[in-house]
C-alpha cells in the first residue's frame, strides 16, 4: 500500500559522520517536524536520535527517532548518506564498488514500498551512486538527485570571496561535472555582483589571472582531501549542503543548483550522471538549466563524463 507523502518528514539512511551531521543541521533548520534515522547498526541510529533530541528544548518541536524503511515510506525527502568512508589517499571513485554493493541493499527496500518522495543521494562517488539509484529504483528521473557539486560550488564561492575580500554570497560562480577530480570551474561566466571575474579581480588589485584561476580551482578540487588528511572526514560542509537542498525541495523554492542529474543528450552527453544546474523544487529536479560553456570548459565536461562513464561500464547493476 502506497502512503501519501508527509511534507514535514525526512528520513536519513546512514548515521555516520555525514548522516548524523545532516540530521543535526536539519533539526536546527525547522524544515521538518519528524525525522527518522536508519542505519544497519540500530544502536548507532538510536544513539544519534537520542543525542540530537536532547537539544530540542533549544529548538523547535520535532519527533526524532530510529526506525526502518517502513518508517521512511511517507517521508518527503529520503537522504542517503550510507556507505564506506573515504580514506586518506583514496579518491571518491575508489569507493564505488564498495558503495554500489551497499546501495543494492538500500534502494530496493525504498522502491518496493512504492515511495512517492524525493531521494537525495549524498554518499560518494555521488554521481555514480545517483546513476545506480535511478537504475535500481525505477523512480521518475526528477525525483532522484545527488548533492553533486553544490558543496564544491560553495567552496569555490568561499575561496573567491576570501581572495577578493568580498562576501561569498555576492560571488556568482559554479563548479560542474563530476563531484571529484575531473570537476570543472566555470570561469567563463563567473562574476561578482554582475562584474566579470577578471574585471573585478583588477578592481581589487589582482592581475595574475591565469595563476590565480589555477590556484583557486586546484584548491577547491583538493579541499576535501586536505580536510580528510587533517581530520579523517568531511561532514559539516556537506551537512549544510543537505540542509540547503532540503530547503529548496520542501519550500518549493525553484532554486537553481548544480545537482547530480542524468544527461539525456544535454551538452552532447547521454546516459551518464554528472552535476549541471537544474531548478529544484517540490518535485525534485523540475527542469534542467542549459548554461553557456567555453570551448575549453565543454571539452573538460566531455572528459569528466567519459571518466564517469568508464566507471559505470564496470558496474554490475543486475
Amino acid at each position: 500500500m502506497t502512503k501519501s507523502v508527509n511534507d514535514r518528514k525526512v528520513a536519513i539512511v546512514g548515521c555516520g559522520f555525514v548522516g548524523s551531521s545532516s540530521a543535526f543541521a536539519l533539526m536546527q533548520s525547522g524544515l521538518f517536524s519528524e525525522m527518522v534515522l536508519i542505519d544497519v547498526d540500530r544502536d548507532r541510529a538510536e544513539g544519534e536520535a537520542l543525542d540530537i533530541s536532547h537539544g530540542l528544548p533549544f529548538a523547535r518541536p520535532m519527533n526524532i527517532y530510529a526506525g526502518d524503511y517502513d518508517d521512511a515510506s511517507d517521508a518527503a525527502v529520503t537522504v542517503i548518506t550510507a556507505g564506506a568512508n573515504q580514506r586518506p589517499g583514496e579518491t571518491r571513485l575508489d569507493l564505488v564498488k564498495k558503495n554500489v554493493a551497499i546501495f543494492k541493499t538500500i534502494i530496493p527496500e525504498i522502491a518496493k514500498r512504492h515511495y512517492q518522495g524525493i531521494v537525495l543521494i549524498v554518499s560518494n562517488p555521488v554521481d555514480v551512486l545517483t546513476y545506480v539509484t535511478i537504475k535500481l529504483s525505477g523512480l521518475p528521473l526528477g525525483r532522484v538527485l545527488g548533492s553533486g557539486t553544490v558543496l564544491d560550488t560553495a567552496r569555490f564561492k568561499y575561496a573567491l570571496g576570501q581572495h577578493l575580500g568580498v562576501d561569498p554570497r555576492t560571488v556568482h560562480a559554479r563548479i560542474v561535472g563530476e563531484h571529484g577530480d575531473s570537476e570543472i570551474a566555470v570561469w567563463s561566466t563567473a562574476n561578482v555582483g554582475g562584474v566579470p571575474i577578471n574585471s573585478f579581480c583588477e578592481l581589487r588589485g589582482f592581475y595574475e589571472h591565469e595563476e590565480s584561476m589555477r590556484r583557486i580551482a586546484e584548491g577547491v578540487k583538493n579541499s576535501a582531501y586536505e580536510i580528510i588528511d587533517k581530520k579523517n572526514a568531511t561532514y559539516y560542509g556537506i551537512a549544510m549542503t543537505v540542509k540547503r537542498l532540503c530547503e529548496a525541495i520542501v519550500r518549493d523554492e525553484k532554486s537553481v543548483l548544480p545537482v547530480s542529474n542524468l544527461m539525456e543528450g544535454d551538452y552532447g552527453l547521454d546516459d551518464v550522471v554528472l552535476s549541471m544546474p537544474a531548478i529544484i523544487g517540490r518535485g525534485g529536479i523540475e527542469q534542467k538549466v542549459p548554461i553557456s560553456l567555453s570551448e575549453e570548459e565543454h571539452h573538460k565536461l566531455e572528459k569528466s563524463a567519459a571518466a564517469l562513464r568508464a566507471v559505470i561500464d564496470e558496474l554490475d547493476l543486475s
